[in-house]
């Protein structure tokens, strides 16, 4: 498989000297990306897929997430990941494309993720030591371990969980058919 350092390399993207576009300046995220991309497309789990849009622009691409156990599995879920310009100082803006019945996932796509929090409680937050690979695994892991019912972004998803676990799976199955499946 070609990844994408390569391919960029090869089309005289980004890190390439070849671009006719190497007298301008390269801001710090992009150069940042160019080295972060090629690992997490080393590391990224099997579950996952990643999709640039558009190879030059490493800061902007959807994300495939495919899990093959637990209350999700058979389902596709997709995310869009948009590295803005104060990165790495600010986490990357994430939203999942897919609507779906998770308590730390809204049907409208918003996410709760400590990692993706600039300031958090817990300590567990964004912090520039953080890369994409590790958003990436932490939201893998929302449909694995990283479940989180004590503090839900989708209150009734939790509640159903904690009332009714069988109903809870049950409604989980019917978003997974009608807007996931494979």
């Amino acid at each position: 498989m070609i990844t994408l350092t390569r391919k960029l390399k090869k089309d005289g993207g980004p890190g390439s000297s070849s671009s006719a576009e190497s007298s301008k300046r390269v801001s710090v995220r992009d150069k940042l990306l160019v080295k972060e991309v090629q690992e997490m497309e080393q590391t990224l789990p099997s579950t996952c897929r990643v999709k640039f849009e558009d190879p030059h622009q490493l800061h902007d691409f959807q994300l495939t997430v495919t899990p093959d156990e637990g209350y999700w599995a058979g389902g596709r879920f997709r995310f869009h990941i948009y590295v803005t310009e104060d990165y790495n100082m600010a986490p990357p803006s994430v939203k999942c494309l897919t609507k779906l019945w998770h308590p730390n996932i809204s049907e409208h796509g918003d996410i709760c993720l400590s990692l993706l929090r600039q300031n958090s409680i817990d300590g567990m937050g964004w912090a520039p030591t953080r890369k994409l690979k590790d958003v990436i695994w932490g939201l893998n892991s929302l449909f694995t371990d990283l479940l989180n019912f004590d503090d839900p972004l989708n209150i009734e998803a939790a509640e159903l969980y904690l009332k009714d676990k069988e109903a809870f799976q049950n409604r989980v199955r019917e978003y997974v058919t009608q807007y996931a499946k494979r």
